[in-house]
C-alpha cells in the first residue's frame, strides 16, 4: 500500500507513534552530540600540539549503552520504552531512586505530537515525510542550542542539503527559490553578524545561526525569509521577556537564538504562506 492510499488516521497515528520513538532517539543526540564535538576537538588539539590523543573513552550515538547519570546504573531495554518507562518507573532510576530528568519524557511527548500534526497538515504523502526530518532536525537544535549555545554542523549542514534535494521535485518549492533561500538566508544573518560586531566589537551570534536560516530557507524558500526573521523576533523578544520576568533571568546573561530560528521555522513551514498572504494584505 502507498503512503497516498493510507487512511489519514492511520496515517498520523502512525507517524505520531514514529515520532515517540524519534523523540527517545532525539535525546541521545541532545545529550551526546556536543561531548562527541568536544572529544574530537580535545584530539585534535592534542594533535597539534604533538601530544598523545586523550584517553578518555570515545562517545558516539550507540556506545557506551545508556546509564544513569547519578549511579551508573546500565538502561535496560524495558527501562527505555518511550514514556510507558518513564511512567512506570515513577520518573525515578529504578536502581538509586534519583529523579529521571523531566525532559526526556517531554522530548518524546513533543515529538510525537508534532509529527502527529505535521501527518495532518500535509495528509498522507512525501511531503509530510519530508517535512518529519525537518522538524526532527530543528527540535535536536533547540535543545543542543539551549545547552551549549551550540548548532552542530553535523545537523544544520545535512538539514540544508537535505532541504535542497527534498525540493529537487518541488516538495515545498521549486529548486530555484530553494536555492536562492538557502544563499539569502546565510548572508543575510552573516550581514547582521559584520555590522553588529563593527558597530559594538562584540558578536551577536554565531555562525550555526546563519547555516540554521539557510537550511529553512533551503526547505521553505526565499520567500518565507523575510517571516521567519520577524516570527523569531518575535518568539524571542516574548520568551526573552518571559524568562527575565518570570524566571528573574539577568539581562545581560545571553540568550541563544537558534531555539528561535526554529521554532519560527516550523510555524513558517505550517502556516508560512497564508501569514505572509495576511501580512502583505495588511500593508495593502
Amino acid at each position: 500500500m502507498t503512503l497516498a492510499a493510507m487512511a489519514p488516521t492511520e496515517f498520523i497515528v502512525g507517524c505520531a507513534i514514529m515520532g515517540l520513538l524519534v523523540g527517545s532517539f532525539l535525546n541521545v543526540v541532545i545529550h551526546r552530540l556536543p561531548r562527541m564535538m568536544e572529544q574530537e576537538w580535545n584530539a585534535n588539539c592534542a594533535e597539534v600540539r604533538g601530544e598523545p590523543a586523550p584517553d578518555d573513552d570515545r562517545i558516539t550515538l550507540s556506545r557506551p549503552r545508556s546509564r544513569c547519570p547519578h549511579c551508573g546504573h546500565q538502561i535496560t531495554a524495558i527501562e527505555n520504552v518511550p514514556i510507558v518507562s518513564y511512567l512506570m518507573l515513577k520518573g525515578r532510576c529504578s536502581h538509586c531512586k534519583a529523579r529521571i530528568s523531566l525532559r526526556y519524557p517531554a522530548t518524546e511527548v513533543l515529538t510525537a505530537l508534532l509529527s502527529g500534526f505535521a501527518a495532518y497538515h500535509f495528509g498522507p504523502g512525501w511531503t509530510a515525510i519530508a517535512s518529519l526530518v525537518f522538524i526532527w532536525t530543528l527540535l535536536a537544535l533547540t535543545f543542543i542550542d539551549l545547552d551549549t549555545q551550540l548548532l552542530p554542523d553535523a545537523l544544520t549542514l545535512p538539514l540544508l542539503w537535505a532541504g535542497l534535494l527534498v525540493n529537487l521535485g518541488a516538495t515545498h518549492v521549486d529548486l530555484r527559490s530553494a536555492v536562492i533561500g538557502a544563499v539569502a538566508g546565510y548572508l543575510t544573518l552573516w550581514s547582521v553578524y559584520w555590522l553588529f560586531k563593527l558597530a559594538t566589537g562584540k558578536e551577536g551570534m554565531g555562525f550555526g545561526d546563519f547555516k540554521l536560516l539557510a537550511a529553512i530557507g533551503a526547505w521553505l524558500g526565499w520567500q518565507q525569509l523575510p517571516l521567519t526573521i520577524l516570527l523569531s523576533s518575535v518568539v524571542g523578544a516574548i520568551i526573552g521577556l518571559a524568562l527575565i520576568v518570570i524566571a528573574k533571568r539577568g539581562r545581560e546573561i545571553p540568550m541563544p537564538f537558534g531555539p528561535y530560528l526554529a521554532i519560527a521555522g516550523m510555524i513558517a513551514l505550517f502556516w508560512g504562506k497564508e501569514l505572509t498572504q495576511t501580512y502583505l494584505g495588511l500593508l495593502g
